[in-house]
C-alpha cells in the first residue's frame, strides 16, 4: 500500500473508532434516499429490487447499503480502507444480503463481474483518490453496471465555496492537480470539482446526467463560509 494510501487508513480507523472530526451516523444518507426515489418515480423497481446488486464505493459503517436492503432487498457488496468501518458495517448489516471487504478503491474490482451491478455508489470517497485513480474508478463503476444501471455520486463542489478556495490557495497539493490540496487539520489529500461543467465532461462519455443537486449551506446568511459545499450527480449507464 502507498503511504498516502496508509495514512488515509490511519486516519479513518483513528476516526471511526473517534469520530473526533467527523459525525459519523448509522442512518441513510438523506441525499441517497432522495435519489432512490427519483429512480422510482422514473423506472419502478427495475433496478431496486432483491436480485439487484449495490456496490459502495467506500461504504464506511455500511448504513447505506443496510438502507437499500432494508428498504428494496437489495444485495450489496461495500469496499471501505478502514478496517474499523468494516467491523461496524457487519455488526450493523447481520442477516443482511451484504458482503464487505476492507480495502481502498484505489485499482480493480476484478470480484465484480462485468455488468454485475445495478447501482453504484461513490458518496464522499473518490475525492481522496488523485486524477488517474479518480478516472480508473470511474471505468470501473461503468464496467460494473449493466446497461441502464445507476451511479449515485457525491462529492465537493468548489464553486461558490470559500473554505475550498482558502485551502486550495494555501495548501494547494501540487503534482499538477489544479484543484486539490492537503486537508490543514487532517492531513489528507483532497480533491474538489470546480463547477458543473467540469463533471459532466468527466462522466458524459459513459454516463447520462439526469440530475445535478448542489448544496446550499455553503455560506450563512451573510455571505460568509458555512459548511462544506457539495454535488450529488445521478448518473445513468448509457
Amino acid at each position: 500500500m502507498m503511504p498516502s494510501m496508509r495514512k488515509h487508513r490511519t486516519f479513518w480507523n483513528k476516526e471511526y473508532q473517534t469520530a473526533e472530526h467527523l459525525a459519523l451516523s448509522t442512518t441513510p444518507s438523506e441525499d441517497l434516499e432522495k435519489f432512490t426515489r427519483f429512480v422510482e418515480r422514473r423506472e419502478g423497481k427495475l433496478h431496486l429490487n432483491p436480485i439487484s446488486l449495490a456496490v459502495d464505493l467506500g461504504c464506511g459503517n455500511g448504513r447505506n447499503l443496510v438502507y437499500l436492503s432494508r428498504v428494496y432487498g437489495m444485495r450489496g457488496v461495500g469496499y471501505d480502507i478502514s478496517d474499523e468501518a468494516i467491523k461496524q458495517a457487519v455488526q450493523l448489516s447481520e442477516d443482511m444480503p451484504i458482503r464487505y471487504e476492507a480495502r481502498s478503491i484505489e485499482g480493480d474490482f476484478a470480484d465484480i463481474k462485468d455488468g454485475a451491478a445495478s447501482l453504484v455508489l461513490d458518496m464522499m470517497s473518490s475525492h481522496f483518490l488523485k486524477k488517474d485513480a479518480r478516472e480508473h474508478l470511474r471505468d470501473e463503476a461503468a464496467r460494473m453496471l449493466r446497461p441502464g444501471g445507476w451511479l449515485f455520486f457525491k462529492s465537493f463542489l468548489g464553486e461558490g465555496d470559500l473554505n475550498a478556495q482558502r485551502m486550495l490557495k494555501g495548501n494547494p497539493a501540487g503534482e499538477g492537480e489544479d484543484n486539490a490540496y492537503i486537508h490543514p487539520k487532517l492531513g489528507v489529500y483532497e480533491y474538489v470539482w470546480r463547477d458543473e461543467e467540469t463533471i459532466r465532461e468527466f462522466f458524459e462519455p459513459y454516463f447520462e446526467v439526469h440530475k445535478i443537486d448542489k448544496s446550499h449551506r455553503h455560506l450563512d446568511r451573510y455571505g460568509r463560509a458555512n459548511k462544506r459545499r457539495t454535488v450529488s450527480v445521478y448518473l445513468q449507464k448509457v
